[in-house]
């Protein structure tokens, strides 16, 4: 029951949102992502696999400023649906939808560093001596860049980590941490050197 609600609450809130909101750019992103833990190397265990993620950016700049907060970087809401191809220990999936905050710092006209965090959902086709369900939620933050090669296409590269846990909502709840290495490509429809 509590997954369905908390389900229900993000589908509803994800929608009022997008109402409300523009689109400003889509990216592709892929790479490899791993599990490194001295306690796994004892075991020879280990979690790897291949994420693909489609993030839609949404810049609440105007929203920040209606309520007195400006900033000289770009703000974004990222609704970020993903798919990851699980390589060990045993081929299976994770899929699922992260909703995060990305800022982006104007540098320069083609290099932008940026900053994004926020929490996920998600499924896991794997069992896992970790986690008790196979239904959990993700912290994550990351640290990229966009390099632009055209006015509205920039190649983007990104370091994130992840936590993965089921909030303590059935034991065993130990977690699984994880570093990502991605990259790809970015769309952006607005202006991006502002």
């Amino acid at each position: 029951m509590y997954k369905k609600i908390v389900g229900f609450v993000f589908v509803f809130l994800t929608i009022c949102f997008l109402k409300c909101f523009a689109i400003d750019g889509i990216e592709l992103l892929s790479g490899y992502f791993g599990l490194w833990q001295k306690d796994l190397e004892e075991t020879n265990s280990t979690y790897q696999g291949v994420p693909l993620f489609l993030d839609f950016d949404f810049d609440v700049r105007g929203f920040l400023e209606k309520i007195g907060l400006k900033t000289k970087g770009k703000i974004d809401f990222v609704l970020e649906p993903f798919a990851n191809t699980i390589l060990k220990p045993n081929d299976n999936i994770e899929a699922g939808c992260n909703f995060l905050l990305k800022y982006v710092f104007p540098l320069s006209e083609t290099f932008q560093p940026y900053i994004k965090a926020g929490e996920g959902i998600s499924y896991m086709s794997q069992h896992t001596y970790e986690q008790s369900t196979q239904y959990n939620f993700l912290s994550q933050g990351a640290l990229g860049f966009h390099f632009f090669i055209k006015d509205n296409i920039a190649i983007t590269a990104e370091y994130r980590y992840r936590h993965l846990s089921n909030a303590s909502i059935k034991h065993p709840n130990n977690g699984i941490n994880t570093d990502f290495i991605l990259g790809g490509i970015t769309f952006f429809f607005n202006d991006t050197k502002s």
